[in-house]
């Protein structure tokens, strides 16, 4: 019974099997003064006990609460603990793969530096000035060590500035062409000290370095020495030191990089000793550098007008040892033009086409500089010459040392006077370069000539004749003496023009203006049959077809005059003067449409020839 009552009181199971039980102390109280009061009913004994019973329970429900609270504030201490435990924990992982981040990359930069020093070390090619060991007396006078070998330093760098399109042209990649800096000894072993000791080790620096002793008398003796320079010394006074240091610099120079020595010379008109030079180094020079020396060896017996034959065999021996050779291969042509062969020039050129596999191809463009000269193919021509001026600073890689001229002279070829005056002021002069002073005088009379001006025409071709006197600057511009004839001629001189073109070789120039010449002076059958031998010279050239279709027109044959102004775009298809020409016999023959087209192509070729613009807006008004 007492059983069914507490379980009436403490309420029954609910589904899942489990007794409801007091949430708080108050409500244990309440449940105990129920249960007791339920019981006394029945038994007062068993309200006593059950009373008793219950109030303990109260009493330990108070201990375990204040249990629980100690409890709960000390996990919430622990757990704030951990908390805090887990924060430190995490913080100090983020530092440690922070930390070892930084170490990974730190051993990174250091291993990419030391990658960088060793492949500077292994590609550097530079020239090291070490400093030299100097005597007290100099000393005192502040030639020291390090002030001697910046004086040798100075006068390298010269050298080196007056090469470095040779350097280029030839394609080099050693010590000459990179930096050449001076060596200043380090105290301890620093990064730049731990580089350079890399580059001794696995570099292809080329050391040099000496010394100066001076005697009683006050004597000098300069030596100078260097990784594969035999040491030499150079004697003299006191006041002959940058005498001595550039007569030590020139001897490295010559030692170490033979080839850019013997451009150098022919370069400064030294041609005797590039010569000489040449001639010698070969024996010695390595596989690599011969065909090089043989074409400088060519060239500085071209100008001192040694034997053209001799000089194109060199050439030839050249090809034969580096058929990719592409300097050669114009040197061939240029020695086929001073020879008075221009159809074999033509075919030298063509010849080099194939070689390069076609044109654009493998040789670079300003390579074609003489057979676009002999076939008139003007733009391309221009557009090169430009490109080796600027690849250069100005100084071109081809005939004579200065481009501006070339560049005058093919724009006045354009019929553009103002470009060419331009271009004639931007040159830079130089006593060593008689090739340039003529040629300036050449495009000067042609300027004249274009303006009309016969007397200034005729006062620089004459000037122009005298320097043509002269084997560097005849090989260099082979037929352009021709030109002097029609000068004579217009200025009343047939004697001097005739004087001219019997000395002047077999140039399709001379041959056609020759033609024009007789011509001239009234003989049109003689001078039919000159313009036939200039063909003949030179059938795959379009000079001579141009001047006997202007002499055909000239005549009032104009359907002859077109052939052969036809036959002379087919062989120069980028000379604008037969298509003006060409147009002009169309338009008399009253076809103004096709004389129309032809005026248009031949503005695609000389832009700004005034003439032409004007025939061609001449013609555009008579089809309005």
């Amino acid at each position: 019974m007492a059983e069914g009552l507490l379980g009436g009181i403490l309420g029954e199971d609910d589904e899942k099997g489990e007794v409801d039980a007091p949430e708080t102390l108050a409500g244990a109280a309440a449940f105990a003064a129920a249960v007791a009061a339920r019981l006394s009913v029945s038994d007062s004994q068993v309200a006593q006990d059950t009373s008793a019973f219950l109030k303990e329970q109260t009493q330990l429900l108070k201990v375990q609460r204040e249990h629980l609270k100690d409890e709960h504030e000390a996990r919430l201490h622990y757990l704030q603990g951990q908390a805090r435990e887990v924060d430190i924990r995490r913080f100090g992982l983020r530092l440690r793969v922070g930390f070892q981040l930084f170490l990974v990359l730190l051993a990174t930069a250091v291993g990419l530096g030391l990658v960088v020093m060793v492949r500077d070390a292994v590609t550097s090619r530079s020239v090291v000035v070490e400093s030299f060991d100097a005597p007290p007396a100099l000393i005192a006078h502040g030639a020291t060590g390090k002030v001697l070998a910046g004086g040798l330093l100075d006068e390298l760098r010269r050298l080196q500035s007056a090469t470095r399109a040779d350097a280029a042209k030839r394609d080099l990649a050693n010590a000459w062409t990179g930096e050449i800096k001076l060596a200043v000894p380090e105290a301890g072993i620093s990064l730049s000290e731990f580089s350079r000791m890399l580059k001794v080790r696995f570099g292809h620096d080329l050391h040099i370095e000496g010394e100066v002793l001076q005697n009683e008398e006050g004597g000098l003796a300069l030596t100078v020495r260097g990784d594969a320079v035999a040491a030499k010394t150079f004697t003299g006074t006191t006041g002959d030191l940058s005498r001595l240091t550039a007569q030590a610099a020139e001897y490295v120079y010559s030692q170490s990089e033979p080839v850019l020595w013997a451009y150098y010379l022919t370069n400064r008109g030294r041609d005797e000793e590039a010569l000489a030079f040449s001639k010698v180094a070969y024996a010695g020079a390595n596989k690599a550098d011969r065909p090089y020396l043989l074409n400088t060896w060519a060239n500085a017996l071209t100008n001192v007008g040694g034997p053209p034959r001799e000089s194109l065999a060199l050439y030839r021996a050249a090809l034969k040892q580096k058929p990719d050779y592409w300097v050669a291969h114009n040197n061939v042509m240029q020695a086929y033009w001073v020879l008075g062969e221009e159809e074999n020039a033509w075919k030298a050129g063509e010849a080099m086409r194939e070689a390069a596999g076609g044109r654009p191809g493998r040789a670079p463009e300003t390579y074609y500089q003489n057979s676009d000269f002999i076939t008139w193919n003007l733009g391309p021509l221009l557009d090169a010459t430009v490109a080796d001026a600027d690849a250069s600073g100005g100084t071109g890689s081809n005939i004579g040392g200065v481009s501006g001229v070339l560049i005058a002279d093919i724009n006045v070829r354009l019929h553009d006077p103002a470009t060419a005056e331009l271009a004639l002021q931007t040159i830079k002069p130089d006593p060593a370069d008689q090739t340039t002073v003529a040629a300036a005088h050449f495009v000067r009379g042609r300027l004249a000539a274009e303006a009309g001006d016969v007397s200034r025409f005729m006062a620089d071709m004459e000037d122009f004749q005298a320097a043509y006197a002269h084997p560097a600057v005849s090989s260099a511009f082979p037929g352009y003496n021709c030109w002097i004839a029609p000068a004579e001629e217009a200025t009343g001189h047939p004697d001097k023009a005739d004087a001219v073109l019997k000395t002047a070789g077999t140039y399709v120039d001379c041959y056609r203006f020759r033609a024009d010449i007789v011509d001239g002076r009234g003989d049109w059958a003689g001078a039919q049959k000159v313009y036939a031998d200039a063909v003949a010279l030179a059938p795959d050239l379009p000079a001579a077809y141009y001047s006997w279709g202007v002499a055909l027109s000239r005549h009032g044959d104009l359907a002859s005059a077109a052939a052969k102004l036809a036959e002379a775009n087919k062989r120069g298809p980028h000379w604008a003067d037969p298509l003006k020409v060409w147009a002009d016999v169309l338009a008399k023959q009253g076809n103004s449409k096709e004389a129309l087209a032809k005026y248009d192509e031949a503005l695609k070729y000389a832009p700004n020839w005034k003439q032409l613009k004007e025939a061609r807006e001449s013609i555009a008004k008579q089809k309005t």
